[in-house]
């Protein structure tokens, strides 16, 4: 599955929130950048360290007019419990069928302890105010994601 292209408008999405609220991308668009995150699975530890590492920057985020997404094929409790669990300051949405994940090109083979199976690939993806991609990040370092998300939207000038 290949990633959207940089500088199209990203591909759209209303998914259900922790609360099973739905969230579309169209409600940030003219008002904030979004850093769109796919993760594997909540309360897993490269999860877990990613989420809080974003949970951690987001008065610089905030600064920047950038708000988090994280999306994964867990169901809406678990990401409730992920919130409650670490304290979680942004938005998680179910994407149970992987539908948006395979728009965004974030669902794939993956390979762990010598089996194959299909999931989600760590990937995150920046999006402007004006609602196209910006950059997408596929190489993603769950320790320093935080770090290199802020480094990138200084880069790109958002």
């Amino acid at each position: 599955m290949a990633f959207p292209k940089i500088g199209n408008l990203a591909p759209a999405f209303a998914l259900p929130d922790q609360d099973g609220n739905k969230v579309s991308l169209k409600q940030f668009r003219d008002d904030k950048n979004v850093v769109l995150y796919f993760y594997p699975k909540a309360m897993t530890p490269g999860c877990t360290v990613q989420a809080c590492g974003l949970r951690d920057s987001s008065k610089a985020l905030a600064k920047k007019d950038t708000v988090v997404l994280g999306v994964s094929p867990d169901p809406v409790a678990r990401l409730g419990k992920f919130i409650d669990k670490e304290q979680l300051n942004f938005t998680l949405l179910s994407d149970e069928d992987h539908a948006i994940a395979e728009k965004y090109g974030a669902w794939g083979l993956k390979k762990f302890m010598g089996r194959e199976f299909m999931g989600i690939l760590r990937t995150t993806f920046i999006i402007g105010k004006d609602g196209r991609l910006k950059h997408v990040m596929d190489k993603v370092k769950t320790k320093s994601h935080h770090d290199d998300v802020l480094a990138l939207i200084d880069e790109l000038g958002l």
